[in-house]
């Protein structure tokens, strides 16, 4: 029923859904007190607060283009996106090490998987949803063609490091909190935040460069520009500085467009250990 009521709609104009995207994000943030909390207190944190309107306007874009993303004709789908600076991805491809790309919640971030498994295979990390009615719908909407997913478990991370060893992508987001005893705390816009370890593990034992993606979602429903940025820093030797050097840097990618961030996202769970306890 869900599967069917995305394909109807992703036949509709994007400017169309973009338009009523943002008018469902205000009715999301006057009906739901935790929602608008959360939020406040995300771009609080993060020193956006003056950007909470448009922040409102692109949270309900964010949700009402999912159908078209995900269930749209593909080569409509790609062709809604400009991609910028492929040159990035392309040079890190040629060294023949396996890429890892890094995308942050930060616009249309599903889109991003499907342009570079439209130019390279790509594999994502793929953490199964908590309601079972939904389990179709993403399963079918994030496999496409040249797209193959990994379960967030020691399965699919087996799977990732086997991609990357036979010179192949993946792809993971990187601020999406992870189980326990799978990350480490550091600082998120000054924060402390539960952050993953495993990019940071791929990378030393694949030796496979890190590259930084993001889908700005542009106005008027014109579609999404996806970059591609280059991770020019290099990774310290103990798991909490590199926890907190990916941090860094994709704090700095959001500092690109913030109104396009998750910030009702509820980054900072958990129980932030006392000063001096193990992570």
């Amino acid at each position: 029923m869900l599967l069917r009521l995305f394909k109807i709609l992703s036949s509709l104009p994007l400017p169309l859904m973009h338009a009523l995207g943002a008018a469902a994000g205000w009715v999301v943030y006057v009906c739901s007190p935790a929602y608008r909390k959360r939020m406040w207190a995300n771009l609080d944190c993060s020193g956006y607060l003056s950007e909470r309107h448009k922040v409102i306007t692109e949270a309900g874009k964010s949700l009402l283009e999912l159908p078209f993303v995900w269930c749209g004709n593909p080569a409509r789908v790609l062709g809604s996106a400009r991609v910028r600076q492929w040159e990035v991805a392309q040079r890190a491809i040629d060294q023949g090490r396996g890429v890892i790309f890094l995308t942050p919640h930060l616009g249309c971030f599903e889109i991003i998987a499907q342009v570079i498994a439209s130019r390279t295979p790509l594999t994502a990390l793929y953490r199964p949803p908590k309601m079972p009615v939904l389990q179709p719908l993403l399963e079918q909407a994030r496999s496409r063609q040249g797209l193959h997913l990994a379960p967030a478990n020691l399965s699919g991370v087996r799977l990732l490091l086997r991609t990357l060893r036979n010179a192949g992508c993946v792809g993971i987001l990187p601020d999406q909190v992870p189980g326990a005893g799978e990350g480490v705390w550091a600082d998120f816009f000054g924060k402390p935040a539960y952050t993953m370890t495993l990019p940071a593990k791929l990378a030393t034992m694949s030796g496979a460069p890190l590259v930084l993606s993001y889908a700005e979602r542009l106005p008027r429903g014109a579609g999404f520009a996806v970059h591609f940025v280059p991770f020019d820093q290099v990774l310290p030797s103990t798991q909490q500085e590199q926890a907190q050097t990916i941090n860094a840097a994709m704090e700095s990618l959001i500092a690109r467009c913030p109104a396009q961030y998750f910030w009702s996202y509820n980054r900072y769970k958990g129980r932030t250990p006392m000063p001096g306890a193990s992570a």
